[in-house]
């Protein structure tokens, strides 16, 4: 998954009590200074204390704004508006000026002392300063010059944009019509940076290259009707007038026609004729230059650890072999030998296979729904906003997930939303649905990142940000209290539930053996299918999705682990005074956080409940 309240760093200064780090050196002091003296010195420090934790607002905010401004579609998505009849500069100009503000500020917050800092307040400075460091760790390998995959990039993401925002003015429609019109040249840039990344060998293997002119095409196929670019014509706010409604339609429909589908056309040739020709052979990311080295940063970023690729690589494999001792349990009680044997009879089984796209929206909606009853009983902190069930739209189903989630907007414009894949729906399977609700929704993404964009007194880039291996880790750890809540009941739907945390495992395995131990593709397809019964359109997007996505797919065990590790380091060391509820409340109560920040955490809250 690719996403603010307001900092207030001010309230958290007044709710610490500033005054206390001096109030130690008065008592220390006491014996051999005057009180004028030891008062006038702890004034000054207050002083000192206050202008640096300013300081580090002030840059906080200074640097938050400058990526709003400069990445207008991310602060549209956010629901801030300001920016919204722009697009980013792609150029490389633009490139190596972002870098070169990187680098200045990094140096800024590196200057700021955070002695008399609370935690939460040293840690403001410190991820950010991590943050940065690794945005320059990762500039050397150029990314940028791969701008585009099967599964994301401009192509796909600015019809995804459209569906994030909100149209209530006039102004918003012109915001949007200007937009288009600037579209067509940010894809002469993105061909830019593709070109660039022909010449410097930076390219996605080549077999996938022709989905993604496929997907153009089948846009540029779309009726005005089912376009998304045309969904905000469809249907106006009542307060904006008859002429302004025909005014804004015709604008709208001509900037898709004269701007937007002739770029797409373009974009579409481009790829086909000019760049996919020149796609890698090999899947792997060893295969690019510092193949390994990319790598190892994909690692360590993607996980926020210092494990090596062999040590994830071992894990993954125990963790297959445990699992598919727990789904051999399940397959026996329902009277087959093996599991070979079950997973094709639940290909044939026409119960586990819905009848409909509608089918599978309203199984979300009910197992999201049963949870809402329940969360109260594991967190003391819930979400305001409650988060909906959508369909993935038609034009780039073939490459989707099966489902995946949307941040809502900060100021609650607009909800979260669960993206789920309707398409193909009688080769696709039901098992997993009720355990794909709780990852993506409740108490999964959706909870996480909600009270995380609630949370006072953190700056909006901890509101705002994401560490891979904590929202996905806890996505995971999610499924599973549904388990201990009472749900999965019917047993092909807790086989669903342990398929789906086999994935998980197998990407620590096939993730590694693709981009570390030089798999090709048809070894992962293989593994796939001798330790999961997941259906086969599933596992060859799955595959994909890694070969062009190195390392993300590491997050969700990594970090799943490590939480149930620091629960079960929490319970065994309070015993009695161990409460599930006050745990979870932890987690999430600081945003998402690299796991070692996560761990120092919770064996704080620890120490303070001993």
């Amino acid at each position: 998954m690719k996403k603010f309240a307001t900092n207030n760093l001010h309230g958290l200064l007044i709710s610490i009590g500033i005054l206390s780090a001096p109030v130690f050196a008065v008592t220390a002091q006491a014996e051999t200074s005057t009180p004028a003296v030891v008062v006038a010195k702890a004034d000054r420090q207050d002083a000192t204390l206050a202008a640096r934790l300013q300081a580090l607002e002030k840059l906080l905010a200074e640097q938050w704004e400058y990526g709003l401004r400069t990445s207008p579609e991310y602060a549209s998505m956010l629901g801030d508006k300001r920016y919204n009849d722009q697009l980013r500069d792609f150029s490389q100009a633009a490139i190596d000026q972002n870098l070169k503000m990187t680098r200045d500020f990094l140096k800024r917050f590196q200057a700021i002392d955070t002695k008399g800092f609370n935690v939460q307040q040293k840690l403001n400075k410190d991820l950010m300063v991590r943050q940065l460091q690794e945005e320059l760790e990762g500039a050397r390998f150029k990314s940028w010059q791969m701008p585009v995959l099967q599964n994301s990039g401009l192509h796909l993401d600015t019809p995804e944009l459209v569906t994030m925002l909100s149209f209530t003015s006039v102004k918003d429609y012109e915001d949007y019509i200007a937009r288009l019109h600037k579209l067509p040249a940010l894809f002469e840039q993105t061909i830019a940076q593709m070109r660039l990344g022909v010449k410097n060998k930076i390219m996605p293997p080549q077999f996938l290259l022709p989905k993604i002119a496929r997907q153009c095409d089948d846009l540029i196929a779309m009726s005005m009707e089912t376009s998304p670019f045309a969904k905000p014509v469809a249907q106006f706010p009542a307060d904006i007038s008859e002429a302004d409604q025909q005014r804004l339609k015709s604008a709208v429909l001509d900037a898709i026609k004269t701007k937007v589908l002739p770029a797409y056309q373009n974009f579409s040739n481009f790829v086909r004729s000019d760049y996919a020709p020149y796609g890698r052979k090999d899947v792997g990311l060893w295969s690019l230059p510092d193949g390994a080295a990319r790598y190892k940063l994909q690692v360590k970023t993607q996980t926020t650890t210092n494990k090596t690729p062999e040590e994830i690589h071992q894990i993954g494999l125990r963790e297959v072999a445990r699992i598919e001792g727990q789904m051999l349990e399940v397959a026996k009680k329902l009277g087959f030998a093996d599991l070979k044997s079950f997973n094709a009879s639940m290909e044939k089984n026409p119960d586990l296979h819905p009848k409909s796209r509608q089918e599978i929206l309203d199984l979300y909606n009910k197992y999201t729904d049963q949870m809402y009853t329940k969360i109260p009983e594991l967190f003391g902190r819930l979400p305001k906003a409650k988060v909906k069930i959508m369909a993935v739209e038609e034009f780039r189903e073939k490459e989707a997930a099966g489902a995946s989630y949307n941040p809502g907007a900060a100021d609650g414009s607009r909800p979260g939303h669960v993206m789920v894949n309707t398409g193909d729906f009688a080769n696709r399977m039901t098992l997993s649905i009720e355990t794909t609700a709780l990852h993506e929704g409740v108490p999964g993404h959706h909870m996480q990142i909600a009270i995380a964009q609630e949370l006072e007194g953190l700056p909006p880039y901890r509101q705002q940000g994401g560490n891979n291996a904590y929202v996905e880790g806890w996505a995971l750890y999610s499924e599973r209290l549904g388990r201990e809540l009472g749900f999965f009941k019917d047993p092909y739907s807790y086989y669903g539930h342990l398929q789906d945390e086999m994935l998980r495992a197998i990407r620590l395995v096939v993730d590694t053996g693709l981009h570390y131990k030089k798999w090709d593709r048809q070894q992962v397809v293989d593994f796939f299918r001798n330790h999961s019964g997941i259906e086969e359109v599933e596992i060859q997007s799955e595959t994909d999705r890694y070969i062009v996505w190195p390392g993300q797919a590491l997050g969700y065990k990594i970090g799943q682990l490590k939480i149930l590790e620091l629960r079960d380091y929490a319970s065994k060391t309070l015993g009695a005074r161990f409460s599930l509820k006050e745990f979870h409340d932890e987690v999430l109560g600081a945003g998402a956080l690299p796991l070692d920040v996560l761990e120092s955490r919770i064996k704080a809250w620890v120490a303070t409940k001993k």
